[in-house]
This record gives structure tokens, sequence and C-alpha cells, in this order.
């Protein structure tokens, strides 16, 4: 009895509103897009290059903070020398950015 009434005040339900809720979605799915997973998608592709394009001698950082020069390299590891004498081996995926050189000396 009550639903009749409200959908009578309304005008009940009309063939726009299944057109208008897809339209709304499709935008929905296009801010969503260009506002998140874009973005990310491009950062993603970023920290793949900058992985790939680390050499032996380069100034890193790692994603725990840590300031260190690249010593070794293997295909999934990286040595990281953190001290003089005191070397760290990690996956090149724990490597947070590449320094410019001579950032060590001036700390």
């Amino acid at each position: 009895m009550w639903i009749n009434n409200a959908y009578a005040q309304f005008g009940g339900a009309s063939g726009d509103s299944g057109i208008s809720s897809i339209v709304m979605m499709i935008g929905m799915f296009a801010v969503l897009w260009f506002i998140m997973i874009r973005p990310q998608m491009k950062r993603q592709k970023e920290l793949k290059a900058m992985l790939e394009s680390i050499s032996k001698g380069d100034e890193v950082k790692t994603v725990s903070g840590m300031l260190g020069k690249v010593v070794e390299m293997s295909d999934p590891y990286v040595t990281v020398e953190l001290a003089p004498n005191f070397q760290v081996k990690m996956e090149k995926a724990a490597i947070a950015a590449v320094l410019p050189k001579d950032t060590l000396k001036s700390i």
C-alpha cells in the first residue's frame, strides 16, 4: 500500500532511469580511471624503468630509508654497501629511489 503511493507520487519507474544509470556508471568508471588507476599505472611503469636502470656504483635509497651504494648485482638481488665493510643483500624491489651522484659524501 505505501509503496504504490510512493510510485504514484514520483511518477513510477520510467524508461530513462535505466539509460541514466548506465551513463552514470560509465561516468563513475571514467572518473575512477583518470583519478586512481591511470596515475598508479604510470608510477609502476616509472618504478620498473628505474629498477632496470640500476647499475653497479649507483647510490640508492631503500624502502626502509637506508642509504647505500650498489656493490654487486645479480638478477633478482642487489648487494648494497651501507657503511664501510658492511654489505647487505636485498631484492631489487626493496630499492625506492636512485640518488644523485655523491649524495652519500655530503651526509
